[in-house]
């Protein structure tokens, strides 16, 4: 069993009719608010299901400390977000600290540990 601080996150938003270009201005905010303030995310994407009813946030932190880190600086930009566009679910992929499962209460967070996998080298 593979024992890394490294946690992948996926969260599932709702997003209801006529509010996709909301939901994009609100991820762009996001997502400028995590290069300028995060010093522990290595990956935060978004994507839109096809029939634009939902978005899935993926994202990679260094540790469970990243993840507290971006949630202190994103957390009312988050509040504004989560309000308008509710969560669904939140796929945790690691072993997060229990500080951060804590901090993550209010939530509906299922936790994957890691089990096995193929990682290739990639050649440039």
């Amino acid at each position: 069993m593979e024992n890394t601080k490294k946690l992948e996150i996926s969260a599932v938003f709702k997003i209801p009719k006529g509010k996709l270009d909301e939901f994009n201005l609100l991820a762009a905010e996001s997502i400028r608010l995590s290069k300028e303030k995060d010093t522990g995310t290595l990956k935060y994407d978004f994507y839109i299901s096809s029939d634009e009813t939902e978005g899935e946030m993926r994202e990679e932190y260094e540790s469970s400390e990243a993840v507290l880190e971006h949630m202190a600086n994103l957390g009312e930009h988050q509040q504004e977000m989560f309000s308008d566009f509710p969560l669904d679910h939140v796929n945790v992929y690691g072993n997060p600290s229990s500080e951060l499962l804590e901090a993550a209460k209010d939530f509906d967070v299922r936790v994957y540990s890691f089990s096995q996998g193929l990682e290739k080298a990639i050649v440039v």
